[in-house]
């Protein structure tokens, strides 16, 4: 956990910078951006905006280059609304949550076909052995040990 003061500062300059990305930036080759996180440094000196971009590598790498050219349009206007001693250094990160969960995805599935494949293989199997492999004494022999018990008393 970071500074409470700073995760605070954190959310609101995500709330100024995607305010600023939606209104003021009008970048053609900015694309349909969505901010996923702020983090700000120990110090409050830096805040990394990371964000997601919905399309291709060349939208990804597009609005990338749009985002580093409002860096000072964007560094300016969180310095004015936050009021701040030190305006942080904003630098956007591209989020690679998407692409991880989509690997996530594939491997889950490729686990619920080898289950699959599985649990058809084994359908029609038996045991090698007994059901239960596990040894219970008799009820037999329980009985007979009461038995004796109660003639010795």
């Amino acid at each position: 956990m970071g500074n409470p003061r700073y995760i605070k500062v954190a959310e609101q300059i995500k709330v100024i910078v995607a305010e600023l990305i939606e209104r003021r930036i009008k970048d053609p080759r900015l694309g349909f951006v969505t901010l996923t996180d702020v983090r700000m440094t120990g110090d409050g000196r830096e805040a990394t905006v990371f964000y997601t971009v919905l399309g291709d590598e060349e939208a990804r790498a597009d609005t990338a280059a749009a985002l580093a050219s409002a860096n000072g349009m964007i560094r300016s206007t969180v310095g004015k609304q936050l009021g701040m001693k030190f305006t942080p250094t904003v630098t956007f990160v591209l989020d690679a949550v998407p692409e991880a969960a989509a690997e996530m995805e594939a491997l889950l599935a490729r686990a619920r076909a080898t289950d699959a494949e599985l649990a058809a293989a084994s359908a029609g199997a038996a045991y090698a052995g007994e059901a239960d492999p596990y040894r219970r004494p008799d009820e037999d022999d329980d009985e007979s040990a009461d038995a004796g018990r109660d003639e010795d008393a």
